[in-house]
Order: C-alpha cells, then sequence, then structure tokens
C-alpha cells in the first residue's frame, strides 16, 4: 500500500517538474559518453575534455546529476572543462525492482573502484575525486579503503562526523527515522524527500521558500532557483539496504568519523585516509555544516589539508546546493578548487 502511494506521489512530482521543464528549466547538459556502464552506475566522459590532470565527480545516490551541469553558467562541469581538466562523471542509475540490493559497502567499496579503475585505463594518471554531500561521504570511504588509487580529494559539503550535536539535520532525522522500519528493497524518491522535509521543514521547505522570494527581482538568480526546483523534483529511488545502513551507520551510530565502520573486512575510519585532502563547506548550510566535516578531519594522520569556509548566498533554493550551483561559488571557490589540483598534479 504505502509503496503504491509513493509511487503516485512520484508520479505527480515528474508531472510538476516536466512543467517547469516545458517552461524551459529543465537540464542544459553538456554532450558525454558512456565510459563503462554496470547494472548499478555507469561513467561519463564529457566531450571537450582538456590534457590536464582527469576528475572523477561522485554524484550523491539521492536524486540525478546533473545538478553537477545545471545551467553553462553555473555548470561545475563545464568550468572544469574550461580550465583543461579531463571530466568523468560517475552516475547512479535507479535500481531495479527484481534486482540486487547492495549496500553501503557495494557503493563506498566496490562500485566507486571499478568507476576509479575505468577512468585510470582511460588516463596515464590517477584521477582526483571529488564528491558533493553523500557522494562526497562515498568517496571518502571510497579514499580510505584504497588511498593509493586516487590523487587527492575534494569533498564539497559532505558530511562526515554524525555524531549528536554535529547538525540540526542529523539530530531530526535520528529522532523520528527507524531504519529498521523501513523493511522494502526499493525507497522511493518521494519518500526521501518527504522525510528530509518533515524532519527539518526550515532547510526543505522555508529556507527554500525564502529563497524564492528573495531570487524574485534577480532573473538570474530565480533562473538558478527554477532549474534547482526541477531539478529536485526529479526523484531517483534508493535501494533499501543502501537507506537503511547511512541511516543506522552513519547518522544513528557515528561509524565512520569514530573509526569502526566495517567495510571488506576493514575497520575504516579518518586514520587511513592519506592521501591530500580539499574540504569545502558553506556556513550557512544545515546539513553538512562545519561541525559535521571538522572532527573527521582533525582525526586524519594526513597534513596536507585544506579547508574553505563559503558564506550562503541566494538563487541557490537549497543553501546545501550553493556550492554546486552558486554564483559566487564559481567566481570565488571554484578557482581555488581547480588550482588546488593543479598544484597536486
Amino acid at each position: 500500500m504505502w509503496e503504491a502511494l509513493f509511487s503516485l506521489a512520484d508520479a505527480s512530482r515528474r508531472l510538476h517538474g516536466q512543467a517547469l521543464g516545458a517552461c524551459g528549466f529543465g537540464p542544459a547538459e553538456h554532450r558525454y559518453r558512456v565510459l563503462v556502464a554496470a547494472e548499478h552506475w555507469r561513467v561519463r566522459e564529457y566531450a571537450g575534455n582538456g590534457h590536464g590532470p582527469p576528475l572523477l565527480i561522485v554524484a550523491a545516490p539521492i536524486k540525478r546529476p546533473y545538478v553537477w551541469d545545471l545551467a553553462p553558467p553555473v555548470s561545475a562541469v563545464a568550468f572544469c572543462l574550461r580550465h583543461g581538466l579531463r571530466v568523468f562523471l560517475l552516475e547512479w542509475l535507479p535500481p531495479a525492482p527484481s534486482g540486487a540490493n547492495p549496500g553501503l559497502a557495494e557503493y563506498a567499496d566496490r562500485f566507486i573502484g571499478e568507476a576509479v579503475d575505468a577512468v585510470s585505463s582511460r588516463t596515464p594518471a590517477m584521477p582526483f575525486l571529488l564528491g558533493h554531500s553523500l557522494g562526497g561521504t562515498l568517496a571518502a570511504i571510497h579514499a580510505a579503503i584504497e588511498p593509493d588509487s586516487v590523487r587527492g580529494l575534494i569533498l564539497l559539503s559532505a558530511p562526515l562526523c554524525f555524531q549528536p550535536g554535529s547538525s540540526r539535520f542529523r539530530d531530526s532525522i535520528v529522532a523520528i527515522i527507524e531504519p529498521s522500519g523501513f523493511g522494502m528493497d526499493m525507497v522511493p524518491g518521494s519518500l526521501v524527500s518527504q522525510l528530509s522535509a518533515v524532519a527539518c521543514p526550515e532547510t526543505f521547505v522555508w529556507s527554500r521558500l525564502t529563497d524564492a522570494f528573495l531570487s524574485a527581482a534577480d532573473p538570474h538568480a530565480f533562473e538558478i532557483h527554477a532549474r534547482i526546483e526541477r531539478w529536485a523534483l526529479d526523484e531517483v529511488p534508493l535501494p533499501g539496504r543502501l537507506f537503511r545502513e547511512i541511516l543506522e551507520w552513519l547518522y544513528r551510530e557515528n561509524r565512520l568519523c569514530a573509526g569502526t565502520l566495517s567495510v571488506r573486512n576493514r575497520t575504516i575510519g579518518p586514520s587511513l585516509l592519506r592521501l591530500p585532502v580539499l574540504a569545502v563547506d558553506n556556513t550557512a548550510d544545515e546539513i553538512a555544516p562545519a561541525a559535521s566535516i571538522d572532527p573527521f578531519i582533525e582525526a586524519m594522520p594526513q597534513r596536507d589539508v585544506r579547508r574553505i569556509h563559503h558564506p550562503g548566498e541566494t538563487g541557490v533554493g537549497l543553501q546545501h546546493l550553493a556550492i554546486l550551483v552558486g554564483r559566487k561559488a564559481h567566481a570565488q571557490v571554484w578557482p581555488e578548487i581547480v588550482a588546488w589540483m593543479g598544484a597536486h598534479a
């Protein structure tokens, strides 16, 4: 019954998204070819790749990956291509209803590892690994498992520490959700969105309305906001096992930062992250604030670590997305990201 209701919600949100797309607020992605594909993921190789260092973007498993390439003025993919990087993107495919039910270990270890191997076989150098939000969390776990497979790790608004008080979103989601109550093999995207809105309405409802109001007088900001709203309605289901393990092992038990996460019979934590790291946060972000990043960074043995704090800005829908689609972020932060990669190439 519940799955049928959420399927209807997904269909309703898709229709709303299609209406926004018909108004010209759909994605405007760069051309790409599929380098390699598997059941749960595929790697995009973008046209116009230069001769600079290879970069593998790890998209978050929630929603579609075109937020990285939303529109030319605020496209992270376009920015990297303009600066000569060879850009690849790991895209997560919706799980099949009757397919396998992979979890955190498969996503962070095997799937990212196979994508890294595919990019490395295509380029003469090891790639940098770049992830935003939960994509960054997965990338950090993989870099702890295989630190010698990538040149460096770039984390954008990626939560790494989930101890109580690290973020209001973490405390709210743990308070209202019991992972064992979700026995479904596939979790609808609309369910994830609604749970997030219930857990933290200030972030997922009221701040978006405020951003729409503040963007109304600025046509460029309003266009970005509308494109983000269109993207936010483009739901992607999650494997039930992945959903439960993220909630239980990361958000509730804080195993990653505590150094008690078990992957491939190895105990994973910040002490294993021995490679150059650049970590960026948005000071207005309530999903991945500095308090959800710094304790992990401080526990790392590697001292080649750079931190960048970016203030919030208007026209980004959710402040959690400001690093990817904010005009100030593209003018101020992304030049530093590319310069950091150049220095470590």
